[in-house]
């Protein structure tokens, strides 16, 4: 009953954010698609990946059925995977966003970043804010190479997807991409410059991005918390079925254990008279 009070609130965010922060990423695709700014920004700079960092969206609780597992699965698999050679040279490093991911790398060897870890006591967007300009600072003075977050993704109460995303650098829209593609025939009057636009816009636009994702997990995990104690309660009532089956049964075998003693003891009174 909490989780689906807090479901509500955290769904009515996360539905009016998600059509601006589309919107806003369209935007600045279509702008750097149709131009060369974004090459000469240092959010959208391409560069040889020494150093990666990963932002692991997790929740601060538990008891919410795979939440936390699906998202620490495919980080393990990324760092087996993709990653795995920057991994073995420990040029890898983890910013938990929730306890949970703070709770379970701190006993691997793993570099952590732990300043970020208690955000959804009280999510607001000046936090998620903090966690996009460290990131981007710390891309900006080449800290970091790529900058990539992993969270669950909110579709319904019992459906969350986990998504990979790279954050920095700012991903190009492809020639081959529907964005790119519509891009040559949308035409925007840019005022005070194209310039300055795009520079607002691409901060904006990541911080903007980063708070989605934030507010996708919250929702996604009180949604898992429902199902997994809608699942719980379900569980335990078929429990208490089977054990109050059983102790009935019990009962019924000693009560007749108990009838056939007296019967045989009475028998063998009256047979000895």
């Amino acid at each position: 009953m909490v989780a689906a009070a807090k479901l509500r609130r955290a769904q009515d965010a996360i539905t009016r954010m998600r059509p601006y922060a589309q919107k806003l990423s369209e935007i600045l695709q279509n702008v750097s698609a149709a131009s060369a700014q974004d090459a000469e920004n240092i959010y959208a700079e391409q560069r040889v990946v020494n150093r990666v960092l990963i932002i692991a969206v997790t929740s601060d609780k538990g008891l919410a059925g795979a939440f936390n597992a699906n998202i620490l699965r495919r980080i393990r698999i990324m760092l087996e995977g993709d990653y795995r050679t920057y991994a073995e040279q420990g040029n890898v490093e983890i910013l938990p966003v929730g306890k949970k991911a703070l709770d379970f790398y701190r006993r691997r060897e793993i570099k952590l970043q732990t300043q970020f870890a208690d955000l959804f006591s009280n999510l607001t967007f000046d936090k998620a804010k903090g966690v996009a300009e460290f990131a981007m600072d710390a891309f900006a003075a080449k800290t970091y190479d790529k900058v990539v977050v992993v969270y669950n993704e909110f579709v319904n109460v019992a459906t969350q997807i986990v998504r990979e995303e790279q954050l920095l650098p700012i991903v190009r829209a492809e020639e081959t991409d529907v964005t790119a593609a519509n891009s040559a025939n949308t035409d925007y009057i840019y005022e005070p410059t194209k310039e300055e636009i795009v520079q607002e816009l691409i901060p904006k636009s990541i911080k903007i991005q980063l708070y989605k994702a934030l507010l996708d997990s919250a929702a996604s995990e009180h949604g898992a918390r429902m199902t997994a104690m809608d699942k719980a309660t379900d569980n335990a009532g078929e429990l208490l079925k089977e054990l109050k089956l059983m102790y009935n049964r019990t009962r019924q075998a000693a009560i007749t254990t108990e009838i056939l003693e007296i019967v045989a003891g009475a028998e063998a009174l009256s047979s000895s008279k």
